[in-house]
């Protein structure tokens, strides 16, 4: 029973985060899509081998792909394979999804980003965002609320403290 227990938690939670697109864009909507992988890119994804940090997702005949990914491959598990890190996956969602996300990105101009890949069960999974990209005098605003709220919880934890 008692390894039922451990193998889910190894294979819960978060593989790769994207933390410089939080940064980079303003999110909109939030999507959850699976990801068309192939046998060695799962085992690599078992590993840790993935990023996601420079992704972007695009759409191609109707269909969403996300560009710009890494896995980097074991040398035991693909030996007979050749693979590419960097290859173009198929995103997975509903027909519904595909078309919002496509007319949001070719009418309003937005930008989709992966911002985690993450297990679900045992599928992998990517969660998207719908992004705008922000200015630069955004960046400087979100980093001074950033501080701003950091300053408030020290003065509020030595507030709490002292009474």
């Amino acid at each position: 029973m008692s390894k039922k227990k451990d193998k889910d938690k190894a294979n819960s939670g978060t593989i790769a985060l994207n933390k410089r697109a939080r940064h980079d864009y303003s999110f909109e909507e939030k999507f959850e899509a699976g990801l068309a992988l192939q046998g060695w890119e799962l085992k690599s994804i078992r590993a840790g081998r993935a990023n996601i940090g420079d992704a972007y997702a695009v759409p191609l005949q109707g269909e969403m792909f996300l560009i710009g990914s890494q896995i980097t491959p074991l040398i035991q598990a693909s030996t007979h394979v050749v693979a590419n890190d960097r290859r173009t996956r198929k995103l997975l969602l509903h027909r519904r999804e595909i078309d919002t996300l496509i007319g949001r990105i070719q009418r309003d101009g937005y930008t989709v980003i992966p911002t985690a890949l993450y297990w679900k069960g045992n599928k992998v999974k990517l969660e998207l965002a719908l992004a705008r990209g922000k200015k630069l005098h955004d960046k400087r605003e979100a980093d001074k609320q950033r501080d701003w709220n950091r300053e408030k919880q020290r003065v509020m934890r030595r507030h709490n403290k002292d009474a």
